[in-house]
Parts: structure tokens; C-alpha cells; sequence
């Protein structure tokens, strides 16, 4: 055997362990594909190998990978997306679609989804579905109907969604991109538009009517905190000049700007006023006192006009520190200690604010709910403090032997005062793409810099939303396909496919490679399974004879029918969590999906490419 052949043996041989270890999910994914780097880069430095033009393989080949355009433009597409969910930018359509479906069937989540699926078709189908699955969840206690029923829908339909742009998922941008390096086959925005829409709503048509019924009611996370996610806060609002409550009158005896929150004292200099309120104007000096959950207040807090203020205390001792940026404010709950020196004071009292940069927004007291402003209450072990203040503000609180942090309540406050600038922003990238005036990859990174520099997005939420496994499986697979490609791995793998379906019509050929990458895909990455086999398609379709971009899109196509496994794509690992589903139940829903797809496609692929 001579160095190629031996490469090629070893590559074969690393591909095969690299499944495996995917598969068995015994080590990191990260691990995983660094060391079948690792290994691609030993081997060929070991057995030299020559690609057809005379230029040896070397090991900037396998990491030019990372640096790969269309990698590049995923990671930027998760970025503009975590810009769209951190402001909030589809809050109001999605309240106006829960409205909407008040008092009507458990069909009324069908709308929703629907918009889930055009969505997904322009944008990364994970933020779509993070974005969608408290709204999923509304839309089910509306209509009394079992959220688990409808959450697997939501990420099936956001898969389904995204098979049929360009941009829709990264398999679809990371195989056009290979091909085209590769091939002379050049997709754009809607290439593939139209055989995925009907193999996408033939999919739908079972999604939305069929897979509800074969799927159980489970009790859901959501459920099972709802007694706690009810709690009452004690805050209060001070009312200063330019405030957004100014001239607010009471109507029936309630505040209609404050209707997600009860108003239980306005403290009008040494008066107080006590409910009802009639024909009470609020005015500059005024505090309102109210109780209210902690998604109320943090919503008065994410305002673009904010009904809250986080720049100082309220009690004239200002700020030690730097003001909380805007947009950058966390939520977290603290509980008093025994024996703390919080015990007995009031919050001016105590220094809170002044020793940890953190501003109490609400007491919540489980044995009563006092009627006195917040600044007056003297705290008791016990007590739940809602604070607000600055992640590395909030970090600083697990030192603290006066509070004891609970780490699972951190949360940012969304930015909505950003929303519009993300939906422009969004709006700009998606149509220069579809319009194909500037490359993908031009228009996904100045997104990314504009979500940065307009502020609905800081630097430590953007690499947040950076996913590492993404960016090392795909690393990995594109320097695999490199190896199957320079040692003609690929073109061995197409001329065995050809030769077991030798005599067999194009039509059958076809049908097949989509079966084995569809089975693929579910159980590894679908842009591991979708990179690996964009040389084996596009040397399959030279073989026979045919049109590769019907081999293309054939593969993508196939390698987002990832629906048998919660493992076969990240959403559904998203859902999995809260409607509680077991391996089982994906199996059952998702294989028939699957085998749904594949059929649809195997009729309507050689009709549409005429093959």
C-alpha cells in the first residue's frame, strides 16, 4: 500500500471512531472533534498526500475549516438572533397572537407555529425556538390544553422551516458553500425554495394535526413552579419629573398603566393614600406602592420608557459605583440569613446598596404582605429581596454572609427599548441576502456589529451566544471532508454507492442517499452528516450521470430530517427539558416524520429535476 492508501485507510478509521464517540456521547463533542483534528493532521504529516493539481496536503488545510465563510456567517446569524431574543424585538406580535386565541380550540397554537415556520426559514431555528417556547406555553394554558402537546410541534416545525432557504439552517449555508468550493454547483437565497416548501408542508400537515395526538400530556416544568412563580413582590415607584406615570389618573379605582402590578398605597408627602383611588392624579414627588410578580417588575424595568429606576437608591444616598448600563441590568432573588445584619433594618437602614452596588426592587414576605412603603418594612430572616444590579455585581453576592443568593433566579432584563433597532437590523441582513446585492457572509457580519454597536447586544452576550460545539463539530467535519476528498476517500465511497446500485434508475439512487443521511443525521450533528457526505453526493451525481444540485439538495434536505432523536438537533434537546419528554417519545412522533420526508421527497425529487 502506498502513503494515499494508507491515508485513506486511517481516515476512514478516524471518521468511524469520530461516530462513535459522537454517538456514545462518553466525552465532550468539543474533545471529540479536536482530537479527530488532531489525528487528521498526525496521519498526513506521517503519509504525505498530493491532491490532483501536485500541492501537498498541509496542516493549514485542516484547520482552514475553522475559518470557513459560511461557519462564520452561522456564528453571526446566532449572534443577530440572541440581539432579536435579549430585546424582546417579537414580544408584541407574540402577545397580540395569545390574545387572539383566547377561547378558542387547542388548534389555536397552529397560527403560531406557522409563523415559527416562516420565521425559521430566515433565521437560526434555536433563538426562534427559545423565543416561541414561553409563548407555546401561554397559548396551552389558554386553551386548556397540555403544553406538552405542543412543544415538540414547536421545534419540528422550526426544523422543518429552516430546509427551505438558503439562511435557514446552518446545514443548508455549510453545504452550498462546500459544494461550491468544490463543484460548479452554485446555490442562492431560494434555489431550493420551492421542493422544500412542499416537502416542508407535507411534513407540517403531519406536525400540526397528527403528531399532537400521539404525543402524552406530561406535567411540565412550568406547571410544577406555577405555585411559586405567582409570588408577590412589595416595590415601590417613585414618581419624578418625566416620568411615563406623570398625570396618570385612576380609573375605577386602579391604575391602567400599572395593571399588571397592585397598587396598595401612594405616598403623597406625610399623606397616605389608601385604595380605592378615586380621581387620584399621580404627580412629581408622589411613591406608589405596589405588589407585584417579578416578571411585572422586570418588565417595568425593560420598558423603553422605564416605570423603575436602577441609577440610584430613592433615599438621597447616591450611587458608589458606576451606574447600571442600560440594558445590561440582572434580576436575581436573595434571602435574609439567620442571624444577618439586615435583621431589624429598614433598606436605608442597612447600607445594602451602598456595600453591594445592588438595588433592592421588592421584599416579599410569605407570612403577610405589610402595607407601608418598601424603604420602611424592617427586614426578617426570610425575607426574599428582589435585587437588581450588574452581573459581576450579582456574582459578588455569593460572598456576602448577610444574603443568601439563589443562583438559579439570575436573569438579565430584556432590552427592549432596543426591539426596533434589532428588527431593522434583522430586516437590513435578511433582505440584502434574499437580493443576493452583498454575500451572506458580508451581511451576517456588519448584523453582528451593528446589534453590538446600537446596544441591543454587549460583548459578553454576543460570545455567549457563540455555541463552541458548533464551531469545533463543524471545524472537525469540514478538515474530514478534506481528508476524504485529498485522498480520494469520497470519490471511493460514490463509486461504491454506484457500484451496489448499479442498473438502479437515478430516481432510486437518489431516494437512497437520502435514507442514509437522513438515518445518519439523527444520530450525529446534522452538519457533521451534511459536511462528510457534500463530496459523496456531488461524486455520486458525476457517476450516474446527473444534475449534482438535485444531489445537493437532496443532502440538504436529508440532513435536517433530524426528528427520530432528541439528540439529532439542538431544539429539540431545547424542549426536551420542559415538556419532559423521554427518548421514547421522539422516537414515536419522529420516525414517522422521517419516513413522511424521505417518501415525499423519493416522488417529487425526479418530477422537479426531471430525472
Amino acid at each position: 500500500m502506498d502513503s494515499v492508501e494508507i491515508a485513506m485507510a486511517l481516515t476512514f478509521v478516524v471518521i468511524a471512531s469520530t461516530v462513535v464517540l459522537y454517538a456514545l456521547e462518553r466525552y465532550a463533542i468539543e474533545t471529540v472533534a479536536l482530537g479527530s483534528v488532531t489525528a487528521f493532521i498526525v496521519i498526513f504529516y506521517v503519509f504525505p498526500v498530493e491532491t490532483p493539481d501536485g500541492r501537498t496536503i498541509q496542516t493549514g488545510d485542516f484547520l482552514a475549516g475553522f475559518a470557513n465563510p459560511a461557519l462564520i456567517t452561522v456564528i453571526c446569524l446566532l449572534i443577530i438572533g440572541q440581539g432579536l431574543f435579549q430585546t424582546d424585538a417579537l414580544e408584541g406580535p407574540a402577545k397580540s397572537i395569545v390574545r387572539m386565541t383566547r377561547g378558542r380550540s387547542h388548534r389555536a397554537a397552529i397560527p403560531i407555529l406557522i409563523v415559527v415556520g416562516v420565521l425559521s426559514a430566515f433565521l437560526n431555528n434555536t433563538p426562534v425556538v427559545v423565543m416561541f417556547l414561553p409563548i407555546l406555553t401561554a397559548v396551552a394554558a389558554t386553551v386548556g390544553q397540555s403544553p406538552a402537546r405542543l412543544l415538540m410541534p414547536l421545534s419540528f416545525i422550526a426544523i422543518l422551516g429552516g430546509m427551505t432557504t438558503l439562511i435557514g439552517s446552518s446545514t443548508n449555508l455549510l453545504v452550498a458553500n462546500y459544494a461550491a468550493q468544490i463543484s460548479d454547483v452554485r446555490l442562492s437565497f431560494f434555489s431550493f425554495t420551492p421542493i422544500g416548501l412542499i416537502v416542508a408542508s407535507v411534513g407540517a400537515v403531519y406536525v400540526l394535526f397528527v403528531m399532537p395526538r400521539l404525543l402524552r400530556s406530561r406535567k411540565t416544568m412550568a406547571e410544577e413552579l406555577q405555585v411559586t412563580s405567582g409570588k408577590q413582590f412589595i416595590a415601590q415607584i417613585e414618581i419624578t419629573y418625566g416620568h411615563p406615570l406623570v398625570g396618570v389618573e385612576s380609573v375605577s379605582g386602579m391604575f391602567p398603566k400599572l395593571k399588571d402590578m397592585t397598587v396598595r398605597l401612594v405616598q403623597r408627602g406625610q399623606k397616605p393614600i389608601l385604595p380605592p383611588f378615586e380621581n387620584v392624579v399621580l404627580s412629581p414627588g408622589d411613591t406608589v406602592i405596589v405588589a407585584a410578580t417579578r416578571t411585572a417588575l422586570a418588565n417595568a424595568l425593560a420598558r423603553r420608557q422605564p416605570l423603575m429606576e436602577t441609577e440610584g437608591d430613592g433615599n438621597g444616598s447616591g450611587r458608589e459605583t458606576a451606574p447600571i448600563q442600560a440594558g445590561s441590568i440582572s434580576l436575581a432573588e436573595v434571602v435574609v440569613a439567620p442571624a444577618s445584619r439586615l435583621m431589624g433594618r429598614t433598606l436605608p437602614q442597612s447600607g445594602f446598596y451602598s456595600e453591594t452596588g445592588c438595588l433592592v426592587m421588592g421584599i416579599q414576605r410569605r407570612s403577610r404582605m405589610p402595607r407601608m412603603a418598601m424603604n420602611d418594612i424592617r427586614m426578617e430572616a426570610g425575607d426574599v429581596l428582589l435585587v437588581a444590579g450588574s452581573e459581576s455585581e450579582i456574582g459578588r453576592l455569593r460572598g456576602n454572609r448577610d444574603v443568601l443568593l439563589l443562583d438559579w433566579s439570575t436573569a438579565e432584563v430584556p432590552r427592549k427599548r432596543y426591539a426596533p433597532h434589532a428588527l431593522a437590523i434583522f430586516a437590513c441582513v435578511v433582505a440584502l441576502a434574499a437580493t443576493g446585492l452583498v454575500p451572506i457572509v458580508a451581511t451576517a457580519v456588519a448584523g453582528t456589529f451593528a446589534m453590538i454597536v446600537s446596544g441591543c447586544l454587549n460583548i459578553r452576550q454576543a460570545m455567549r451566544a457563540i455555541d463552541s460545539r458548533i464551531f469545533m463539530l463543524v471545524g472537525a467535519s469540514l478538515a474530514g471532508a478534506v481528508a476524504l476528498e485529498g485522498t480520494g476517500g469520497a470519490a471511493a465511497i460514490a463509486s461504491g454507492l454506484a457500484h451496489v446500485l448499479n442498473g438502479a434508475p437515478p430516481p432510486v439512487i437518489l431516494s437512497a442517499l437520502f435514507f442514509i443521511v437522513m438515518v445518519l443525521t439523527n444520530f450525529l450533528s446534522n452538519n457533521a452528516a451534511a459536511v462528510l457526505f457534500t463530496p459523496v453526493a456531488i461524486n455520486l451525481a458525476n457517476e450516474v450521470g446527473q444534475r449534482p444540485d438535485a444531489f445537493v439538495v437532496c443532502l440538504i434536505i436529508a440532513a435536517n430530517s433530524s426528528f427520530a432523536t432528541p439528540v439529532g438537533y439542538q431544539t429539540n434537546l431545547i424542549v426536551m427539558g420542559p415538556g419532559h419528554y423521554r427518548f421514547n417519545d421522539f422516537v414515536l412522533a419522529g420516525t414517522p416524520l422521517t419516513l413522511i420526508l424521505w417518501l415525499t421527497f423519493s416522488l417529487v425529487a425526479p418530477w422537479y429535476y426531471g430525472l
